[in-house]
């Protein structure tokens, strides 16, 4: 069986009678076994999904199919769906089973997407390499010796591998869009409450946003048209009516770019990130687009900035795992106080332990001020000049990373190091904004080089065209 980029070739191939979703289902299954070293999936759904297949076939027969008939997607896991486990890769939630199914995934559903299987991510979605899962790592498939991202890391490579056509992640600093640099896939995180957060697992609540991978932009644009929208369940969902966004995706007119020049400079920069950028914008000149560098005054005050305000509210969003009302407990606990802190001891992970010490430390009485306050203060700072620079440019354009995918075990023994790896996708976070990872290019080992776009809230649309034209128009290929 060919290898499908897109739901388009897939449904073009069923329109012609060479392929049921059936069949699609049982070709991601047996890559998904023999691929099984790789540990994309914790969990995989082969009855649930050869039944759904075969009743999205006969929709498609009656005509009736749904806009995502013959799409095969795979849940991080973090995403609740009723009558599944949903764990956060962690094993304070071993053994917990979803009593329903969160509004993006219901959405998926309703449009005939068949789920195939939840997905190994870093712990509580808290990590940038996939390393701090309780079920081990996650491997790239370009270089098993190399990690895949995070903490969407299985997520990408499942898309990257063949396991899937997409996969659903979540992005609170990178998580969607660093993994899919470094595994050669499209990365969307939308702008800040386009998508409901019902049914997802918290780590940091005013950045946390549900994203897609993909080959395909316009894949990503019909997932994103199918998920976003009011949701009565999310107060913090936007009301603003969700555009046709698959079906706009034509550019008009030349754009103006701006690129922040010390992201360019920056002494970690992998020298074939910088070559990818700097052809990337000399093409997009010679199509005659308006580029232009611009300051960012703030660039190393962003990864302190989120930690300080990440770690604060997972610590908040943490403290119902307790082993009380669900979940793992501690068989040692003697008493209330054991039972809370063995508990916590023994089902938490390293990293997670680490953010929540951190931001329980950043939230006490003593200082409050001095690092909270003070993050939300720098955070508005770093919103409203990315604003500013939105009302200028029609998009911000990066590296996703400053690197391509490292070696497992590299950056584990330093936090920080592995901190920075965030160090381009934090500012879309921190302001809300909507931005999207394209795979660019390859280095010298053949791994994959992200470009990143940045657009203004709640112009998904545009963002969408203008990345399907960057991939079409421009030689940039992975």
């Amino acid at each position: 069986m060919m290898r499908y980029r897109s739901l388009a070739a897939v449904r073009s191939d069923m329109a012609q009678g060479n392929i049921t979703c059936r069949a699609l289902v049982d070709y991601y299954l047996q890559n998904i076994r023999e691929k099984a070293h790789l540990n994309a999936f914790l969990e995989v759904f082969p009855e649930e999904a050869i039944a759904r297949a075969e009743a999205v076939d006969a929709k498609i027969q009656q005509g009736t199919a749904g806009k995502l008939a013959g799409m095969v997607i795979g849940l991080k896991d973090v995403l609740a769906y009723k009558g599944h486990k949903l764990q956060a890769s962690s094993q304070i939630l071993n053994g917990f089973t979803s009593i329903y199914t969160g509004t993006a995934v219901q959405r998926l559903l309703d449009e005939d997407a068949i789920i195939i299987g939840r997905q190994n991510c870093d712990e509580f979605a808290m990590g940038a390499s996939n390393e701090n899962s309780s079920f081990g790592n996650v491997l790239n498939a370009a270089d098993n010796t190399k990690v895949p991202g995070g903490s969407s890391g299985g997520s990408a490579v499942a898309v990257q591998a063949d396991l899937c056509l997409a996969s659903i992640g979540s992005d609170t600093g990178g998580s969607v869009r660093q993994p899919a640099a470094f595994c050669g896939v499209v990365g969307l995180k939308p702008t800040y409450s386009r998508i409901s957060r019902y049914g997802l697992i918290a780590y940091a609540s005013s950045f946390d946003q549900i994203g897609t991978l993909t080959h395909s932009v316009e894949d990503a644009a019909l997932l994103l048209e199918v998920m976003a929208g009011a949701d009565e369940f999310d107060s913090t969902a936007s009301q603003r009516e969700v555009p046709a966004y698959s079906q706009n995706l034509a550019v008009s007119g030349k754009k103006k770019i701006g690129y922040i020049k010390d992201t360019l400079e920056s002494p970690g920069l992998q020298p074939e990130v910088k070559a990818a950028m700097e052809n990337a914008i000399a093409q997009l000149k010679a199509e005659g687009h308006e580029v232009e560098a611009v300051d960012f005054p703030y660039l190393d005050y962003m990864v302190p900035t989120y930690y300080i305000l990440t770690t604060a509210e997972a610590s908040s969003n943490l403290s119902r795992f307790d082993g009380v009302k669900f979940g793992y407990r501690s068989p040692q606990a003697t008493d209330l106080n054991s039972l809370y802190k063995k508990s916590r001891a023994e089902g938490f992970g390293p990293e997670v332990q680490r953010r929540i010490m951190l931001g329980t430390f950043v939230l006490s009485a003593s200082y409050y001020d001095a690092y909270y306050t003070k993050g939300q203060k720098v955070r508005r700072l770093i919103k409203e000049k990315t604003e500013d620079l939105l009302k200028r440019f029609d998009f911000l354009i990066l590296p996703t990373a400053p690197t391509t995918a490292f070696n497992i075990g590299e950056n584990s023994a330093n936090p920080l190091a592995m901190y920075l790896a965030d160090i381009f996708t934090v500012q879309a976070s921190l302001a809300g904004v909507p931005a999207i990872s394209l795979p660019v290019a390859q280095d010298a080992n053949g791994l994959s080089i992200g470009l990143q776009l940045m657009g203004r809230s709640f112009e998904e649309q545009e963002l969408l065209a203008f990345s399907k034209y960057l991939t079409e128009n421009l030689n940039l290929t992975a």
